[in-house]
């Protein structure tokens, strides 16, 4: 199991912590709802050095990147960011992925998420027929997300850097808590505001920027904050969790990722073909919101049925939501029954507990 440059922080912090994709990570601290409470209404830090980087470069990284992503990489220039997926042959998704053009038509940074760092890393490798530059740079990256309407306003005194107007999706690079070369970016899981950081693992960079945030935030506050928070904050804002809500068998149609499927785009991605038909012909299953009506708590895995008991679809996530005071879920369902406000019902030990079918964000 590897550690993160942060984990002995987090043990002296008393974290619960366990295995998640290969990494000893803190699961919590305080608890999940006080901890999603610090976030939706202060702020808090993520450790998230377990998610992979890459880096793509040469003139023929933009095409690389537009032959595997879904979005159409070309529209981003400097210091902006993009949503995406890699799709594979049979227009599953391989992962959602986040990217960053660092100089635009040469240098990019794929964010991908940790448990499939080497699978998106042999993938774009077996597409890489034009020679691009590509380095897995995973394991020197730290990578720690400040969150909240009160995170940008507690590291803003820790750089030179104008972080209180940076836009959403777009990021600088430049000097942070005295450590050069620190990417800043205005992205996030969570639905509060607040950037992410990454900068290398070198030279005690990680101790140094986390001293900092803790000491610059100590007045407000400023809490540590486990992934048990990071995934009930994530499901109140209906954002996609890759190995639940989205996998190699869903379609970005069939996952509600139509938004950053472009079947236009000069460059085809993979798979293009097969989306683009699936499209004309409607989707057969929909991943869907739904709070429950009666009492009970959706888990991944729970068979959805209808009011006569007959099986439509499956709950990939669910959880009591801490902001809102009531269960929700996501789950895909047969289009018949995906309209907003549909009866469903969620098979919790062979027992169908009413839900409905609402809109993401959950309110």
């Amino acid at each position: 199991m590897k550690n993160t440059p942060f984990t002995e922080k987090h043990i002296a912090l008393g974290a619960k912590m366990a295995e998640f994709a290969g990494y000893n990570m803190p699961i919590s601290y305080a608890g999940i709802n006080a901890e999603h409470a610090a976030v939706r209404n202060n702020a808090g830090v993520f450790d998230v050095s377990h998610m992979g980087e890459f880096i793509l470069k040469g003139e023929n990284a933009l095409d690389l990147i537009q032959r595997v992503t879904t979005n159409d990489a070309s529209k981003i220039s400097n210091g902006k960011a993009q949503y995406s997926c890699l799709t594979n042959n049979e227009g599953g998704i391989v992962d959602d992925l986040i990217v960053y053009c660092i100089e635009e038509n040469k240098v990019y940074m794929l964010v991908v998420n940790a448990s499939n760092i080497e699978k998106d890393w042999n993938w774009i490798v077996a597409h890489n027929t034009n020679n691009v530059e590509m380095h897995n740079i995973s394991d020197k990256t730290c990578l720690l997300a400040i969150q909240g309407p009160n995170a940008c306003k507690i590291l803003q005194p820790l750089t030179d850097i104008d972080i209180l107007n940076l836009k959403y999706y777009t990021f600088v690079k430049g000097r942070f808590a005295g450590v050069d070369n620190v990417l800043i970016s205005a992205t996030g899981y969570t639905g509060s505001g607040g950037v992410e950081i990454y900068f290398e693992d070198k030279d005690n960079a990680g101790n140094t920027i986390w001293d900092a945030i803790f000491n610059a935030g100590a007045a407000q506050s400023i809490q540590p904050i486990g992934l048990g928070a990071r995934d009930t904050l994530r499901l109140e804002m209906g954002y996609c969790l890759y190995g639940n809500d989205i996998d190699d068998t869903t379609t970005p149609l069939e996952g509600g990722l139509g938004w950053i499927t472009k079947l236009n785009k000069a460059t085809a991605f993979t798979a293009q073909p097969i989306i683009a038909r699936q499209k004309a012909e409607g989707i057969k299953r929909k991943l869907v919101g739904f709070e429950m009506i009666e009492r009970g708590i959706p888990r991944h895995d729970y068979p959805i049925v209808d009011a006569a008991g007959n099986n439509i679809g499956k709950v990939t996530s669910g959880t009591q939501a801490p902001s809102l005071g009531k269960a929700i879920g996501l789950g895909y369902v047969n289009v018949e029954h995906a309209s907003l406000d549909s009866e469903i019902f969620i098979s919790i030990r062979n027992n169908p507990v009413k839900a409905k079918v609402v809109k993401a964000p959950f309110a």
